[in-house]
């Protein structure tokens, strides 16, 4: 956006522009400007950030309007010019826009302006929403995207060995000194019908240490009802 005010000295130019009109509280707004001082008086661009607060009650409209934040310039000389490359706004902790309520509105703009001496201000206004979910650009959730899904097809590049290592022997797991130094003598084991009145677990510790037997030892055994 352009402005201008004319002097009998010469004129007073202002540009200015924002990349995007949508922001967040804490973001930090770049602001380009280009102002050219023909006049012969001494100027100070200034850019802020306006609240307005609109009531709409029983038919009545009551407006309230405050700068929540601003930032300076330096002073421009008669016949100088002074050039904004991303200077910075930040805004501060503020409610969101609220736009399509029918009792209550809350907007806000972005101003970049000229304190003239003796004269009304040279203003551009441009509107800004402020929401509460920050803008993340597309490349930067598909490159996120990416990545997860190369970390999540990872699995897919481990192969198993060709020819599997066999588990441990027994014997080299468990020494003979640890084998006798835990097993202890327990009586031999009685009829199953009277050995409801003894502990399970003494007959369980007797074979703790000892290795599976082979399939070849190993008897079928017939329940009889």
């Amino acid at each position: 956006m352009v402005g201008c005010w004319f002097f009998t000295s010469g004129p007073v130019s202002l540009s200015a522009k924002i990349e995007r009109k949508g922001y967040c509280n804490g973001e930090a707004i770049p602001i380009y400007a280009e102002i050219e001082n023909c006049s012969s008086r001494l100027i100070v661009p200034k850019a802020a950030i306006f609240q307005t607060q609109t009531y709409l009650a029983s038919g009545k409209t009551k407006t309230f309007r405050q700068m929540v934040a601003n930032v300076r310039g330096n002073h421009i000389a008669s016949g100088s010019t002074d050039t904004w490359n991303g200077k910075t706004l930040k805004i501060p902790p503020v409610s969101p826009s609220i736009l399509d309520c029918c009792i209550i509105r809350v907007e806000y703009s972005l101003a970049v302006y000229i304190h003239i001496p003796g004269a009304k201000k040279l203003m551009i206004e441009m509107p800004l929403v402020i929401g509460t979910i920050p803008c993340i650009g597309f490349s930067s959730r598909n490159s996120s995207i990416t990545s997860q899904f190369s970390m999540d097809m990872s699995w897919l590049a481990l192969t198993l060995p060709e020819h599997p290592e066999a588990p441990p022997n027994y014997a080299d797991v468990v020494s003979e000194e640890e084998f006798s130094r835990h097993v202890t003598a327990y009586p031999p084991p009685i009829d199953c019908e009277e050995q409801l009145c003894c502990p399970v677990f003494a007959y369980i510790q007797e074979f703790r240490f000892q290795p599976p037997p082979l399939y070849s030892e190993v008897k079928k055994i017939i329940i009889k009802k």
